[in-house]
């Protein structure tokens, strides 16, 4: 009898660790930037302009089918217009210093001249997508010298997994682009900043029976529809 109860108490004791960690990881994505939120929603003169800097390849740089570079529908500008439809009050800048083609070695380069230089409030890193090129190792350490540096500056900080390739299997639990995509889930983890899970997103929508070329604007890049779904997961960090 004595043996039973404290099965009980110690199955008890796990369910409420449990719950308390799933209360912690649903609460984590909206406390993120809880400051960056509360300063989005003051009016003038108590305001000040918050710069949104998307650093990366070609995709946050607004490239359709090469070489169309479709800014306006691109996902860094998506998030522009939806910020300022919740957050009327506020004065926002999108800078954008992705260049098309590049890898997070390079991106690393230049990223105290032309990066930090514009003193970002939230600083957005999508590489994940040219690093295959690189590979893993060489991402991760050029990733942990951007992150490292922005910490630095107490700047917050979301990466973003790579959106998909048309000549990749995405329902292939082993190819390039998921291993790149869970490095950079375990470095969100690792330096306690923001994730938006990209990949995850299209692999659901695969899954769920929809067709990846739908949201595609050529192999590598995603049309309207696709930077829409990167949008909705970058916005989680700005609703409440």
């Amino acid at each position: 009898m004595k043996n039973s109860i404290i099965v009980i108490i110690l199955f008890l004791m796990i369910s409420c660790n449990h719950d308390k960690k799933n209360i912690e990881n649903s609460n984590s994505t909206s406390d993120y930037l809880k400051d960056i939120k509360k300063e989005l929603t003051k009016e003038w003169p108590n305001n000040h302009t918050i710069n949104l800097v998307f650093h990366g390849h070609s995709v946050p740089a607004g490239y359709f089918q090469t070489p169309n570079v479709n800014t306006f529908a691109s996902y860094p500008f998506q998030v522009l217009r939806q910020l300022k439809e919740k957050y009327p009050y506020a004065v926002i800048n999108v800078i954008n210093t992705s260049i098309g083609g590049e890898t997070s070695i390079m991106g690393q380069k230049r990223f105290e001249t032309q990066v930090l230089n514009h003193k970002p409030d939230v600083l957005f890193i999508d590489y994940a997508l040219n690093d295959r090129s690189i590979g893993l190792d060489n991402s991760r350490k050029a990733m942990e010298k951007m992150i490292e540096r922005a910490k630095q500056e107490g700047i917050k900080i979301i990466l973003l997994t790579p959106s998909p390739d048309l000549q990749v299997d995405i329902s292939e639990p082993t190819n390039e682009l998921q291993k790149h995509s869970d490095q950079i889930s375990a470095l969100a983890k690792r330096y306690n900043i923001g994730l938006a899970d990209c990949y995850l997103k299209f692999k659901q929508r695969a899954a769920s029976g929809d067709s990846i070329s739908d949201y595609m604007s050529q192999s590598n890049h995603p049309n309207e529809k696709g930077h829409l779904l990167i949008t909705s997961e970058i916005m989680k960090y700005f609703i409440d």
